[in-house]
């Protein structure tokens, strides 16, 4: 029989959650509606790490591109942060031509900042 603490802890999970949904200006009840979830269960996934379901898991994964690599494959890029991760996945939404323009943005940040130094 499992021991109660050898559960996985949801709490980091439900704050990428919280954040996520925060930065594309979306408030429970509309991700609640648009994953047809109650807005109260969300907001214990947010605020106490409560087990969503697989389907609900998925769903909120999905919807504010959270990755879940971060969760459960914590080892395989330990230094990238979650902000990194989400910006990798929308990246891969982007086409070529809109690749382009990332890159060059990316490439003004550097050069100011070797201005900077």
């Amino acid at each position: 029989m499992r021991k109660k603490e050898d559960k996985y802890d949801f709490r980091a999970f439900g704050l990428a959650i919280k954040e996520a949904r925060k930065k594309q200006g979306l408030t429970r009840e509309q991700v609640g509606a648009m994953i047809e979830i109650d807005p109260r269960y969300l907001t214990n996934i947010e605020n106490k790490g409560q087990h969503p379901s697989l389907q609900v898991f998925y769903d909120l994964v999905h919807l504010l591109n959270v990755s879940a690599d971060a969760f459960f494959l914590p080892t395989s890029d330990l230094d990238k942060s979650i902000r990194r991760r989400q910006l990798e996945k929308q990246l891969d939404n982007l086409s070529d031509k809109d690749l382009v323009i990332m890159e060059s943005v990316a490439d003004g940040i550097l050069k100011s900042k070797k201005v900077e130094d």
